[in-house]
C-alpha cells in the first residue's frame, strides 16, 4: 500500500467579474523615506547653503550672540509661550476639556524644546497632543484641541502675511502681481469643484464626521466666547516672532528698517511652518537669505539672520529642558483602588472561604462535576 499523498488545500476561486486583491508591505526603504523625508529635505537645504556659502557665515553669525541677546530670546520666548499656551487653553475649553494655564504653559514649553532638539519639527506637538488627550481621558477631542490651535496660529499667520506681503516693498510684491490672475482663476475652479461636490450627496459617516469637526472648529476658535481671546494670543504672539527677527537682524549686522524687515521675517516664519526641517533648521535658511538677496540686503546677511534667529529660538526653548527633567521625577502616580473602611477581616474571609450556599451554587453550572467523585463530568453526571 503505497503512503497517502498530502492533500494540499487550495483558496477557492475568486467570484467572477472581481479580482482577489492582495495587500502588499511597504518596503522598508520606502517607509524609511516617509518617515524620514522632512529631515532628508531639510539636511539637504542646509548642505546646499553650506556649499555655496560656506561655513563662515554660520560661525560668524554664532559668534555675534552675547549675553544680552540670550536675555531678550529667553524674555520674548517667555511671553509667546504664555498666550501660545493661553490660546491652548482656551480651545480645550471650546472642546469641553480642562486644561490649567501654570500645565498649559509647562507642556508648551517642553513640546518647543522637542521640537527644536528633534527632528521633523512636529514631535513636541504631537507628544503634547497625546498626553494631554491620555490625561483629559479623550485621545481623540485632546489631539483635535492641539491641532485647532496649532491652525489658529497658521491662519493668523497666513492673513497676516498675505496682508504685508501684498501691500509693502517686498520680493514677493512684483512676482504677486504677475501670478494675481493665475491664481484668482485657480481659485475660482476650486471653488467650483468644491460646490459641484456640495451638490452630490455625501455618506452619511463622512456627512456626520464632517459636521462634527467643522462643530468643534467654530466652537473652539470663531463662538462668541473664544474668538477674541485666540485672536488676542495669535496676534501677540506673531508680533513677538516679528519682534526676535528684528533682534537677530540687529545682531547679525543688518541695518535695515523694520518696514524693510517685515515682509522677509514673514517669509521665513511661513517658511518655518513647512514639516521639512532638521529641528526647525533648513527651508527658515534658505528663504531668508533668498529673500535677502532679493531685497537687495546681501543673502550672506540674510543667512546670518536666520541662524541668529535659529539660536535665539532653541535659547527661549530651554526652559522646556528644565520641564522634562521635572517631569521625570516626578510622574503621577497610578490611583490606588478604594479601601472600604468597613471590618476588613470579615471582608477578606468570606473572600477566600466560601460559603456553603455558593459552593453549592457554583455546582449548578453545566461540566462542573469534581473529578474526584470517580466519574466523568458530562451534563448527564451533573
Amino acid at each position: 500500500m503505497s503512503a497517502p499523498t498530502a492533500v494540499r488545500a487550495e483558496a477557492p476561486p475568486a467570484p467572477p467579474g472581481r479580482t482577489s486583491a492582495v495587500a502588499v508591505p511597504a518596503s522598508p526603504v520606502r517607509r524609511a523615506l516617509r518617515a524620514h523625508l522632512g529631515t532628508l529635505v531639510g539636511t539637504v537645504i542646509l548642505g546646499v547653503l553650506l556649499w555655496r556659502m560656506g561655513t563662515g557665515v554660520f560661525l560668524d553669525g554664532l559668534r555675534r550672540i552675547d549675553g544680552p541677546t540670550l536675555l531678550a530670546g529667553l524674555g520674548i520666548g517667555l511671553v509667546t509661550t504664555v498666550f501660545s499656551a493661553w490660546r491652548w487653553v482656551l480651545v480645550a475649553r471650546g472642546l469641553r476639556i480642562r486644561l490649567p494655564l501654570g500645565a498649559a504653559v509647562a507642556d508648551y514649553y517642553r513640546a518647543l524644546f522637542l521640537n527644536a532638539a528633534l527632528p521633523g519639527g512636529v514631535l513636541g506637538d504631537v507628544h503634547r497632543a497625546v498626553r494631554h488627550g491620555r490625561s483629559a481621558g479623550d485621545l481623540g477631542r485632546g489631539v483635535r484641541a492641539v491641532v485647532l490651535e496649532r491652525v489658529a496660529g497658521q491662519l493668523a499667520l497666513a492673513a497676516v502675511g498675505i496682508v504685508v506681503l501684498l501691500t509693502m516693498d517686498s520680493p514677493v510684491l512684483a512676482e504677486a502681481r504677475q501670478i494675481a490672475p493665475p491664481a484668482a482663476l485657480a481659485a475660482l475652479g476650486a471653488l467650483a469643484v468644491l460646490l459641484a461636490l456640495r451638490m452630490n450627496r455625501t455618506p452619511v459617516r463622512r456627512g456626520r464626521a464632517l459636521r462634527s469637526v467643522l462643530g468643534e472648529a467654530r466652537e473652539a476658535l470663531l463662538s462668541r466666547r473664544n474668538l477674541p481671546g485666540v485672536a488676542v494670543s495669535s496676534v501677540v504672539v506673531l508680533a513677538g516672532h516679528l519682534a526676535m527677527f528684528v533682534v537677530a537682524a540687529r545682531v547679525a549686522g543688518s541695518d535695515a528698517t523694520v518696514a524693510e524687515l517685515t515682509p522677509l521675517a514673514v517669509l521665513a516664519l511661513l517658511a518655518m511652518g513647512l514639516p521639512l526641517n532638521v529641528g526647525g533648521w533648513g527651508p527658515r535658511e534658505g528663504v531668508t537669505a533668498w529673500a535677502f538677496g532679493a531685497a537687495g540686503l546681501g543673502a550672506g546677511t540674510g543667512l546670518g539672520v536666520a541662524v541668529v534667529y535659529g539660536v535665539l529660538s532653541l535659547v527661549a526653548s530651554l526652559p522646556g529642558a528644565a520641564v522634562l527633567v521635572v517631569r521625570r521625577y516626578d510622574r503621577p502616580r497610578a490611583p490606588c483602588a478604594e479601601v472600604p473602611s468597613a471590618p476588613s477581616a470579615a471582608v477578606r474571609k468570606e473572600k477566600y472561604v466560601p460559603k456553603e450556599s455558593a459552593r453549592l451554587a457554583s455546582s449548578s453550572f453545566p461540566f462542573s462535576a469534581d473529578a474526584s467523585e470517580g466519574r466523568p463530568m458530562t451534563p448527564e453526571s451533573v
